[in-house]
């Protein structure tokens, strides 16, 4: 069994940067895709973040050039550097092992999300 554990969200003000982290259990980590996702209240989940087990990368348009998403495959951790944030980035963003199809595809492990809001 997978367990995802995600962390490093909080409150921060316009403009400010929060690190999240999600740490995998199971070897299936190295192998697969990881992506961090986001809901916002009365939004559907939206894909914020995704990288392969080479180190490729993709992004939401929402996103590009404020964040960053790297993993350890060593330490099986997935992060995700959020700068210059804004109020519509508040959610509850969720960590995913995707499915070995892919992130497009249902399957795979999620976290229980952690909360960011960015608010002065």
């Amino acid at each position: 069994q997978v367990q995802l554990v995600e962390s490093g969200g909080g409150l921060v003000q316009p403009g400010g940067s929060l690190r999240l982290s999600c740490a995998a259990s199971g070897s299936i980590f190295s192998s697969n895709t990881m992506a961090l996702y986001r809901q916002a209240p009365g939004k559907q989940r939206e894909l914020v973040a995704a990288i392969t087990s080479g180190g490729s990368t993709a992004y939401a348009d929402s996103v590009k050039g404020r964040f960053t998403i790297s993993r350890d495959n060593a330490k099986n951790t997935v992060y995700l550097q959020m700068s210059s944030l804004k109020p519509e980035d508040t959610a509850v963003y969720v960590c995913r092992v995707c499915s070995g199809y892919g992130c497009y595809v249902p399957g795979g492990y999620w976290g229980q999300g952690t909360q960011v809001t960015v608010s002065s």
